[in-house]
């Protein structure tokens, strides 16, 4: 085996951020592209060092006329490499990218669980991390959504989703796939410039590191980087100043096709004095954590600055109502939620 200074880096990656344990089963998820044919020699590479059981899995979204022989593409790989292999097709095409990663993520698991796999690995880059954060800034999103992409995070309780190739840019996958003769599927859907991820990837990020950083992806994905640690400072602190300050009652609720009656805690109240001695960014934090739980898609900007003017706001204030019909009403040292 060809030992390269990516292999070097990724094995100390993997084991000074504890992404993996020796002898775990990781199920791998590859495309066919350069990213995911680069991590799953990478870890063929290293397997003997770190004894994990490699499976390959690949999910067929319909989007092309070559999906299926896309897909036996990475078959026929994973068989010449003597690895496991499954495939999971959509029943019908799915025409949305959030759709897409969704349903893969669930195909994944769902593949995980029924064959004991501890890990889901994928391809993605710090090239994805810096297009990620510009596509999540361009549409307007706090400090969660620029630190989007994470090294790991549990997508059950048992199974976990990691991402080894962070600090990899795209260029470094191409130049490994070509120093190994590695087979790159061509996906035609990444020219399609339809698709605003495909056109910061082919227009804007060239044009920033044209004009104003050579090294643009690697700066906006240590960016990433440094956000994640303070994100999650941040929303652990938000957690303590949130029990500190929420009023609960305890209600009797009926699950829907249940006869029996159950007891929930149910988030009723606010103490404003608790709130009042916080910062502003950990008071919207807490605002943002209560209506993760009232409302049933991400709050919005604007949701959460309403409820957070309340901390201040006249008694007897309210907010219109949020989606779902719920308001909130300050009453005294408390902002409830009715």
């Amino acid at each position: 085996m060809v030992w390269t200074p990516l292999h070097a880096k990724i094995h100390r990656t993997i084991r000074s951020r504890h992404l993996f344990e020796r002898n775990q089963r990781l199920l791998v998820a590859v495309s066919g592209g350069q990213d995911s044919l680069c991590l799953i020699k990478l870890l063929l590479d290293l397997q003997s060092k770190w004894g994990w059981y490699l499976g390959i899995a690949h999910c067929d979204h319909r989007w092309r006329s070559d999906s299926e022989a896309n897909a036996n593409h990475v078959e026929n790989l994973a068989k010449t490499w003597g690895i496991s292999f499954y495939l999971e097709t959509a029943n019908k095409p799915i025409n949305s990218e959030a759709a897409a990663r969704d349903w893969r993520y669930q195909v994944l698991s769902a593949i995980a669980q029924a064959n004991n796999y501890q890990y889901i690995v994928t391809g993605h880059t710090a090239s994805d991390r810096a297009e990620t954060l510009l596509y999540n800034l361009i549409r307007g999103t706090g400090a969660d959504g620029l630190q989007a992409l994470t090294w790991q995070r549990p997508l059950t309780t048992e199974i976990m989703l990691v991402r080894p190739l962070l600090e990899i840019t795209r260029k470094q996958t191409e130049q490994f796939c070509e120093e190994f003769k590695l087979p790159i599927w061509e996906d035609s859907t990444n020219n399609d410039l339809q698709y605003a991820r495909n056109r910061i990837r082919q227009e804007l990020i060239p044009y920033l590191r044209d004009n104003f950083n050579p090294q643009v992806e690697s700066a906006l994905a240590q960016t990433a980087e440094l956000l994640q640690a303070e994100v999650e400072y941040l929303e652990k602190a938000a957690q303590e100043l949130r029990d500190e300050a929420l009023g609960t009652c305890t209600e009797r609720s009926r699950s829907i096709g249940d006869e029996e009656n159950y007891l929930t805690l149910v988030p009723l109240r606010l103490n404003r004095r608790v709130l009042q001695k916080a910062p502003l960014a950990l008071q919207r934090r807490v605002m943002r954590q209560v209506l993760q739980q009232i409302l049933t898609d991400a709050p919005s900007f604007e949701h959460i600055e309403k409820l957070t003017a309340l901390i201040i706001a006249p008694n007897r204030s309210q907010t219109d109502p949020f989606p779902g019909g719920a308001i909130a009403q300050v009453e005294g040292d408390w902002i409830c939620l009715k």
